[in-house]
C-alpha cells in the first residue's frame, strides 16, 4: 500500500476509478437484489458464508478482464473475434443480446415495482426513466456518465442502512459467515446457485473491459485499476451482505415468504417502520435504474466491437450510428414490453438466467485462453499459480451455473 500511494499517486488512483466500481455495483441490479432478498427471507443468515468465495472469484475474474483491456487496448468481444473467428463470436453475441434484453426488461420491472411503492404508476415512471437514460447517453461523454453512475452508486448505502435498521443478531451473523451451517436441501442449493449466478455474469466482463478501453487507462496506471477492481468487488459483496442481513433479520424471523425485492420492501414497513421500507424501495429503484442504464450500454459496446462497428459514448451519433440505434432499440423495446398488462416477466427473467448460465462457461474459458496467449498478452499473461486458482474457481462456477440451468429447465432434477 505504501509503495502504491506515494507522492501524488493517490490522485492517479482517483483518476482511474470508475470501470471497476461501476461494473461491480451495477451487478447488484433488480434481479440481484431479488435473489439476495429471497436468500435472506427464506434461509436467514445461512448463505452469508458464500459471499467470501464469491468475492475471491469475482476479484480474480474481474482482474483478468481489466488486465486484458489495459494491455491490449481492446474490448473482450474484439479479442474473442480475433482469437476464435467471427462464427463463434456471432453466436456468443446473439446469446448475450437476448440474455441482456430480458435482463433489461427485469430492470424496468424493478423501476415499475419501486415506483408503485411510492405511489407512482408504472406507465409514468418507466417511460420517464427510459427517456432520461437515453437522453443522458446521447448528450454525455464517458466522464459525464461516470459522474451519473457515481451518484447512483451512493444510493446503495440505503441497503447498508437497512441492514442496521433491521437490528440483526450480530453474533449469529458472524457465526453464519465464518462458521456456517450449510443445508443440503433442494431449495437451499437452488438459491445458493442463484446467488453465485447473479454475482458473476457474462455482461460484467464485457462492460468492464470496454469501459477501461473507453476511459483510456494506460499500462503504467494498471496497478491502480487493479486495486480499484479488488476494492469494488469487496464493496459489491458488502451491499449483498447487508441485503441478506436485512431480509433475514426481519422477514425470516417472522416467517414471511417473498417472491421479489418489491415484496421485501413492502413487508419491511410493519416490521421495522416506513423509513426502512422507503430506504429499501429507494435502493431498488436506484439499482434497477442503474442496471437499465449499464446493461444496454454494455450490450451495444460488445455487439459493435464484435462486428467491427464504431462504438462509445465519446463518439457523436453520426460517427457511431449503429451503437446508438442499438441502444435505443434495446431500451425502448424492453420498456414497451414491461408496460404490456399481465406480461409474464418472471418467465422472461428465468429465460435470461438460463441463457446467461449457458454463456458464462464459454466466456470464462475464452478469457482464460486469451489471457494465457503470449502473443496477445506478452509478459502480462497469467502465472502458473494464478491459473491454478482461476481455473479451479472457473470450473466450480461453470458446474454450479450448469446446475442452475438444469434446475431451472427441469425443477425436479435434485429430487
Amino acid at each position: 500500500m505504501k509503495r502504491i500511494f506515494n507522492s501524488g499517486a493517490f490522485f492517479v488512483f482517483l483518476s482511474v476509478i470508475g470501470p471497476g466500481l461501476i461494473t461491480s455495483l451495477a451487478d447488484n441490479d433488480a434481479g440481484g437484489i431479488t435473489t439476495y432478498s429471497i436468500a435472506g427471507a427464506h434461509f436467514g443468515y445461512s448463505m452469508l458464508w458464500s459471499l467470501i468465495p464469491i468475492t475471491i472469484a469475482l476479484v480474480f475474474i474481474q482482474e483478468m478482464c481489466a488486465r486484458m483491456g489495459v494491455v491490449t487496448g481492446k474490448g473482450l468481444a474484439d479479442l474473442i473475434r480475433e482469437s476464435f473467428g467471427l462464427k463463434i463470436t456471432f453466436f456468443v453475441m446473439i446469446g448475450l443480446l437476448f440474455a441482456n434484453f430480458f435482463t433489461t426488461m427485469s430492470e424496468f420491472a424493478g423501476i415499475a415495482a419501486s415506483g408503485e411503492i411510492f405511489g407512482m404508476s408504472k406507465y409514468v415512471i418507466v417511460p420517464l426513466s427510459a427517456a432520461l437514460i437515453f437522453l443522458l447517453i446521447l448528450k454525455s461523454n464517458y466522464k459525464s456518465l461516470e459522474r451519473v453512475f457515481f451518484i447512483l452508486s451512493i444510493f446503495y448505502v440505503s441497503y447498508i442502512l437497512s441492514g442496521f435498521f433491521a437490528k440483526p443478531d450480530w453474533g449469529l451473523v458472524a457465526k453464519e459467515t465464518f462458521a456456517p451451517t450449510i443445508k443440503l436441501t433442494t431449495g437451499y442449493i437452488i438459491i445458493l446457485i442463484g446467488v453465485i449466478g447473479t454475482t458473476i455474469t457474462p455482461w460484467m466482463q464485457f462492460y468492464l473491459q470496454s469501459s477501461i478501453v473507453e476511459k483510456g487507462i494506460r499500462l503504467e496506471e494498471y496497478k491502480y485499476t487493479r486495486l480499484e477492481v479488488i476494492i469494488s468487488s469487496i464493496l459489491t459483496s458488502l451491499v449483498s451482505f447487508f441485503i441478506i442481513v436485512a431480509a433475514a433479520s426481519t422477514l425470516f424471523v417472522n416467517k414471511i415468504r417473498i417472491n421479489d425485492a418489491a415484496d421485501a420492501a413492502v413487508a419491511l414497513a410493519p416490521l421495522v417502520g416506513n423509513f426502512a421500507q422507503s430506504l429499501f424501495a429507494l435502493g431498488l429503484f436506484a439499482a434497477a435504474f442503474f442496471g437499465a442504464f449499464i446493461i444496454p450500454l454494455a450490450t451495444a459496446f460488445y455487439i459493435c466491437e464484435a462486428l467491427g462497428w464504431e462504438s462509445g459514448v465519446n463518439k457523436k451519433f453520426k460517427d457511431a450510428k449503429q451503437f446508438y440505434v442499438l441502444l435505443f432499440l434495446i431500451i425502448s423495446i424492453a420498456m414497451a414490453i414491461v408496460l404490456i398488462p399481465n406480461i409474464p416477466l418472471v418467465k422472461l427473467m428465468v429465460a435470461s438466467q438460463v441463457i446467461n448460465g449457458i454463456l458464462l462457461p464459454i466466456v470464462l474459458i475464452s478469457m482464460l485462453l486469451i489471457i494465457n496467449n503470449e502473443k496477445i498478452m506478452g509478459k502480462y499473461k497469467n502465472s502458473a499459480s494464478y491459473n491454478i486458482v482461476v481455473w479451479a474457481a472457473s470450473i466450480i462456477i461453470i458446474l454450479l451455473t450448469l446446475l442452475m440451468v438444469a434446475t431451472t429447465l427441469f425443477p425436479g432434477i435434485l429430487g
